[in-house]
C-alpha cells in the first residue's frame, strides 16, 4: 500500500520540517493541539481554515505564532461592520503628479492573510474573499493580480449567538478546508500561560523554516498515496450527507437540511494525505478520514431550526454518518 514514489529520506525531510514547526508552537501556545494539526494541514494542503471559539482563546495568537515559524509575508485584516471590500484587495488611486490611476494592492497579497473575527464584517465585504480565496487572485480595475504560490487565508469568528456577528454563507464556508472549534483551556493549561507570560515567553519570535520548506510539503503531500477504498469510503461519507434519511436515525436525520458538496470530498482526500505526512506516512488509511471527520465536515453540513432548538450538535450527526458507513 506504502507508496513507492516517495523516498525514505523524503519522509524523513518532512517529518523535521513538521517537527521544527510544532516545536516551535508548542513553546508559544499552550494546549490546543486540535488546532495545531488543523493549522498545519492548512499549511501542507495549502487550504484555507476557519477558526471558531468566544473571544481570548489564542485564535490570532496562534495563527500569527504559525506565520512567525515560516517566515512568510503575513498581513492582519481587523474585521469590522464598516469594513469595505477595497480595504481587503485594494483599489485604483488618482496620481494628479502623473495624471494617472495607480493601482494599489491591499493585504491580501500576502502568503498568510489573518482574518480577525471575519463574521464582525458585512456579507459584501465576506464576498470580496471569495474569488481570492478560490482563484487566488483578485481584480482591480479590469486586471487580475495572482496571488503568492503559498496562500492561506486564517479567519477566526465568532459564535453567531454574539451581539454584532454576521452569519457567513454556506458557499463562503465551503472555500474553507477546515473549521476548528475551540473550548476553554483545563485549569492547568490556563496556569501555564499565566506564567509563560509572567517570564515574558510571548515576546520572543523567530522563522524555523522557510517558504521553500512549506512548497516542499505542499508538493510532497500531491505524492502520498491514496487507495480506491479509501477514496470510494471518502465519497460514500459525503453521500451519505446528502441522504441522511437513508443512513441513519430518523429521529436525527429530520434535523439535516443541506450535506456536504463535492469540495468536501476534495477537501477530506487534500486534508487526509496532510495528516498522513504530519503522522510520518506516505499513505492514507481510513482513520486519517474519520480523525478529520469533525474537522472538515462541521461546516458543510447545514441543520434545521429544530435542531438548534433541541440542542443538537453537527458534530453528533457527523459521528452517527461515520459509525453507520463500513470501514474499508
Amino acid at each position: 500500500m506504502e507508496n513507492t514514489n516517495i523516498l525514505a529520506e523524503e519522509i524523513q525531510k518532512s517529518n523535521s520540517i513538521i517537527n521544527e514547526i510544532s516545536t516551535y508552537y508548542t513553546s508559544r501556545i499552550v494546549g490546543q493541539r486540535n488546532l495545531q494539526i488543523s493549522l498545519l494541514i492548512s499549511l501542507i494542503a495549502n487550504g484555507h481554515i476557519l477558526v471558531e471559539s468566544v473571544p481570548g482563546l489564542a485564535k490570532t495568537t496562534a495563527a500569527k505564532v504559525l506565520t512567525e515559524s515560516c517566515g512568510g509575508k503575513f498581513s492582519r485584516i481587523q474585521c469590522t461592520p464598516d469594513l469595505l471590500p477595497s480595504d481587503i484587495i485594494g483599489t485604483q488611486t488618482y496620481n494628479a503628479k502623473t495624471a494617472e490611476f495607480e493601482t494599489k494592492i491591499g493585504p491580501v497579497c500576502a502568503n498568510f492573510v489573518l482574518l480577525d473575527e471575519v463574521n464582525r464584517s458585512s456579507s459584501k465585504t465576506q464576498s470580496a474573499m471569495l474569488e481570492a480565496m478560490q482563484e487566488r487572485q483578485v481584480s482591480i480595475g479590469g486586471e487580475i493580480y495572482k496571488l503568492p504560490e503559498v496562500f492561506i487565508v486564517i479567519a477566526t469568528q465568532n459564535p453567531i449567538e454574539q451581539e454584532g456577528t454576521y452569519l457567513l454563507s454556506e458557499a463562503q464556508q465551503d472555500r474553507f478546508i477546515i473549521k476548528e472549534t475551540l473550548s476553554y483551556p483545563s485549569a492547568n493549561e490556563e496556569f501555564e500561560v499565566l506564567n509563560r507570560i509572567e517570564k515574558n515567553v510571548f515576546a520572543k519570535a523567530e522563522k524555523v523554516v522557510s517558504i521553500k520548506d512549506i512548497k516542499y510539503l505542499q508538493e510532497l503531500s500531491k505524492r502520498v498515496y491514496m487507495d480506491e477504498a479509501v477514496k470510494r469510503y471518502i465519497i460514500s461519507i459525503i453521500y451519505a450527507t446528502r441522504n441522511t434519511s437513508k443512513i441513519i436515525r430518523p429521529e436525527l436525520a429530520k434535523y439535516v437540511t443541506n450535506g456536504a458538496s463535492t469540495r468536501g470530498a476534495i477537501a477530506f482526500m487534500e486534508a487526509s494525505k496532510a495528516l498522513a505526512l504530519i503522522n510520518g506516512r506516505a499513505f492514507v488509511i481510513p482513520d486519517d478520514i474519520k480523525a478529520l471527520s469533525h474537522s472538515i465536515l462541521r461546516h458543510r453540513i447545514s441543520l434545521n431550526f429544530e435542531a438548534i432548538a433541541d440542542d443538537v450538535k453537527v458534530e453528533k450527526i457527523i459521528d452517527a454518518i461515520i459509525a453507520s458507513i463500513r470501514t474499508p
